[in-house]
């Protein structure tokens, strides 16, 4: 192995230590391992505790600060954040988010959101798509029909579809967003997919959507995708009352 190779396999191995540390530290903060009554540990406890050198460590804990989890006080420490200054749009809180305790109330917020942005995300695929754009779109549903049959990943597949038509929208801010929806797919896909009893989304209403995107009919496209987003919000509107009536009879 050359220097430079070394090299690079050295820095690809503490890139990753360090997201593994980013990972555990968010995690404990968002379950609640660390906050009000159990402060955030000093950086020397931190490292004896996870087996980190200072600056990967360092390193973490910035990339915890700017997703609002941390805040550094002069003289003060490094403290924990109020929820209401963490970085819902930050793909890897709202991931921690939703594992840390399922939250419907919180899935559902964020369903509304998918429903303002990807009605429209398919509309303009259907103006602006190119052929790269279009055999991505393909692609992925292939991959949803061969997870029909068993030879994919029900869930990855889905998430490829919705990738895609966000990345074939022309718009720079959607295809931007493609971490955010994978994160929050992860959740959304398992729950509706249980609340209707399948082991998989439907591929003829993606197909829907794929075909109004190849005719060029934005209108067809952004109602087949509505139809998709209000289908979700519903069934995890249903889990959320579903939810909310067991904690009311454990009370």
């Amino acid at each position: 192995m050359t220097n430079g190779n070394a090299r690079g396999l050295r820095h690809e191995m503490g890139r990753n230590f360090t997201y593994e540390i980013l990972q555990r530290l968010g995690v404990d903060i968002v379950t609640g391992i660390y906050g009000v009554g159990n402060p955030f540990p000093t950086e020397a406890e931190l490292c004896k505790r996870l087996g980190a050198s200072r600056s990967v460590l360092r390193e973490a804990v910035k990339m915890l600060t700017a997703k609002g989890l941390l805040k550094a006080r002069p003289r003060q420490g490094t403290w924990i954040e109020p929820e209401r200054n963490w970085n819902l749009l930050d793909p890897d809180v709202l991931y921690w988010l939703l594992e840390r305790k399922f939250s419907p109330g919180l899935l559902l917020e964020f369903t509304q959101v998918r429903l303002a942005i990807e009605p429209l995300a398919a509309a303009l695929a259907a103006r602006h798509a190119d052929a790269k754009a279009k055999a991505a779109i393909t692609a992925a549903l292939n991959r949803m029909k061969a997870a029909e049959a068993g030879d994919d990943d029900p869930l990855t597949s889905d998430i490829a579809f919705h990738v895609a038509i966000l990345e074939a929208s022309g718009n720079r801010f959607y295809a931007q967003l493609r971490g955010l929806i994978e994160a929050a797919l992860r959740t959304s896909i398992r729950l509706t997919n249980r609340r209707k009893g399948v082991r998989l989304a439907s591929v003829a209403d993606h197909q829907q959507v794929a075909d109004a995107i190849f005719a060029s009919d934005a209108e067809a496209a952004s109602a087949a995708m509505r139809h998709l987003m209000v289908e979700a919000m519903t069934l995890i509107e249903q889990a959320k009352e579903a939810m909310e009536a067991s904690e009311g009879e454990e009370v």
